[in-house]
């Protein structure tokens, strides 16, 4: 084997110079716990640096437990012998600078993740999939599965783990913990077995702020600490629009938070999609065409499909000779997407770096010095372990929606768990500009005591329903609001469909002229929650069914989008809207 193959085959991150005595001692099968979750490829023990005497100050992360993350072209449960050694020896400290294990943290073992880093259920052809501690039945995420299995299940304090497009932040939404990605750059990847250099950041996960800050101190060597100045929080409306948990569960819970505590400013709320189509002009290269109201939601779909086409430009660099001499066995679910880069062919290249380049200035003067941009870190996936159905396209563009605006940008992203909604995980993040990882990791500190009493605050809250009724002034706010909607003031118009509603709650034409205006103001799920009612009530209402249609396309949901359409079209066969519609979802459809 060439040394160009044997590297091949190591973790994502070597061995620097070893310059203490290491201790390592593999468990024995009587030694392993009774329940490890699948989480492990391998156990071990790396001793730490040993504790300074005094009067020195107490190692960072003395006494804590750390895995680290099993990321090779070896995609054989079996290696070589020596491997093994060099694997585990050097992955805690190759993160450049102060190691963990230099901060006096033991390391005890190497974590499954997707093969190749290409996934984010969680699933390894050779290892299995990691189960979900919390949620057994539901998938955890990925890729770094087992990384966030193994601190969610209290395995280990912390992990490190590699995030390109989600493999740190997906699995620790799934599983309910805290998760950094790190500004690109700011967390050394020397010796990193790399799938996107662009996109790749060394992260971690922790179930506690206050780990999570300190794992950034140790790493983040190089980024400054920022005078400490009053807060900014600014909510991106229309990602929330993708998100199915209320508001309440989501929004509201920081909002209040932030209510409660000093040094911050009241939140502004914006349409980040329109910001982006409007300051990143290299997006309109990758941009479908689409409507002023869709202009947004349009830039968001292009910033995604920046990233996928990055990762797979980068892939191909990296990987093709390998796979192509190797043809290593890779599971149904990834081979496709692996295969898809390895044989993809790109002719703009230096566009998708302009991207990249001008998205992060616009984000840095969005969000300078103390502002904080919050997100959905995913989509809803309350998606079952043993599933036969397979994850579709719609969702996947959904997800990396999101993914998409720190994975491009390289700014900063921090995962926050906000409990629970229909059984499944929910959690937001915040994103600060690119080198403010200090000054994010401190304010999830000192917000997060105040976001968890909201939280069981919201988790108790009960809405109570309107049910007065009085028909003749309801008749009149419902004209009302039609003058507002022909002035275009949609806000107004939704104010007094709204007071009609609250008067007569049994009118569909009342919920769908409030769709409309919904659609207008792009609050896509609240058109498309009162469109739902409006069917409910009136099954024929064509305009309903056209409306939601609308509101499902621009979240993305475009199998339901089709099928409303194909509603209308069965109501009226001849709707103009509803045959346009239908031909372009068509084509959407993978």
């Amino acid at each position: 084997m060439d040394r160009r193959g044997d590297h091949c085959r190591r973790v994502v991150v070597l061995a620097e110079a070893t310059r203490r005595r290491r201790r390592r001692w593999i468990l024995s099968e009587e030694s392993k716990p009774v329940e490890s979750f699948g989480a492990f490829v391998e156990r071990f023990e790396l001793a730490p640096s040993p504790q300074p005497p005094p009067p020195a100050a107490r190692l960072a992360l003395a006494g804590l437990t750390f895995a680290v993350i099993s990321r090779s072209r070896d995609t054989s449960p079996v290696r070589e012998p020596g491997l093994a050694e060099d694997a585990r020896a050097g992955h805690p400290d190759g993160c450049g600078g102060r190691g963990p294990s230099e901060a006096g943290a033991t390391c005890v073992g190497r974590t499954v993740m997707d093969e190749l880093a290409f996934g984010f259920t969680g699933q390894n052809l050779h290892y299995g999939m990691p189960v979900n501690p919390d949620l057994p039945s539901l998938i955890p995420g990925g890729s770094c599965s087992g990384a966030a299995v193994a601190v969610a299940a209290e395995l280990v304090d912390f992990a490190l783990g590699a995030d390109t497009v989600g493999g740190v932040r997906v699995p620790a939404s799934f599983c309910g913990i805290f998760s950094f990605r790190p500004s690109h750059g700011f967390v050394s990847s020397i010796g990193v077995l790399a799938n996107s250099q662009s996109l790749d950041a060394i992260g971690w996960l922790a179930r506690d702020p206050s780990i999570l800050r300190d794992i950034g101190y140790v790493l983040l060597q190089e980024c400054p600490v920022r005078l400490r100045q009053t807060k900014q929080f600014i909510f991106a409306d229309d990602c929330f629009q993708l998100l199915r948990a209320p508001k309440q569960k989501t929004m509201h819970v920081i909002s209040n938070a932030i209510e409660t505590l000093s040094g911050y400013q009241p939140a502004k709320h914006m349409n980040i999609g329109q910001y982006i189509a409007s300051n990143v002009a290299g997006l309109k290269e990758f941009s479908e065409p689409s409507t002023k109201m869709q202009q947004g939601l349009s830039a968001l779909q292009a910033l995604s499909k920046v990233m996928g086409l990055l990762q797979r430009y980068e892939f191909k660099s990296n990987h093709e000779d390998w796979i192509n001499t190797v043809k290593p066995r890779i599971s149904i679910d990834m081979s496709p997407h692996i295969l898809a880069a390895v044989n993809s062919m790109h002719d703009n290249i230096k566009s998708l770096y302009s991207v990249r380049t001008e998205l992060r200035a616009a984000l840095n003067s969005l969000l300078k010095d103390a502002g904080i941009l919050v997100i959905p870190t995913t989509v809803d996936l309350p998606w079952k372990r043993n599933s036969k159905q397979k994850i579709s396209p719609e969702f996947e563009d959904r997800l990396y929606t999101l993914l998409s605006i720190a994975g491009v940008s390289g700014c900063c992203q921090a995962t926050i768990p906000l409990g629970k909604h229909d059984e499944h995980r929910i959690s937001i993040s915040f994103i600060a500009a690119h080198g403010a990882d200090k000054f994010l990791l401190d304010t999830i500190l000192d917000i997060y005591a105040s976001i968890k009493e909201q939280i069981n605050m919201a988790s108790n809250s009960v809405l109570a329903p309107d049910n007065n009724m009085d028909m003749d002034a309801s008749e009149l706010l419902k004209e009302k609001g039609n003058t507002a909607f022909k002035g275009k003031q949609w806000n107004k118009a939704v104010t007094y469909y709204t007071e009609a509603i609250k008067l007569n709650d049994t009118s569909a034409t009342y919920y769908c002229n409030r769709a409309a205006a919904y659609l207008e103001l792009g609050c896509l799920q609240q058109a498309e929650a009162d469109c739902n009612q409006a069917i409910l009530l009136d099954k024929k209402n064509v305009k309903a069914y056209l409306r939601r249609g609308t509101a499902r396309e621009m979240l993305l949901y475009y199998k339901e989008a089709l099928q409303d359409f194909r509603h209308a079209l069965a109501l009226e066969p001849q709707n103009k809207a509803a045959l346009a519609a239908e031909k372009r979802l068509q084509k959407l459809i993978r």
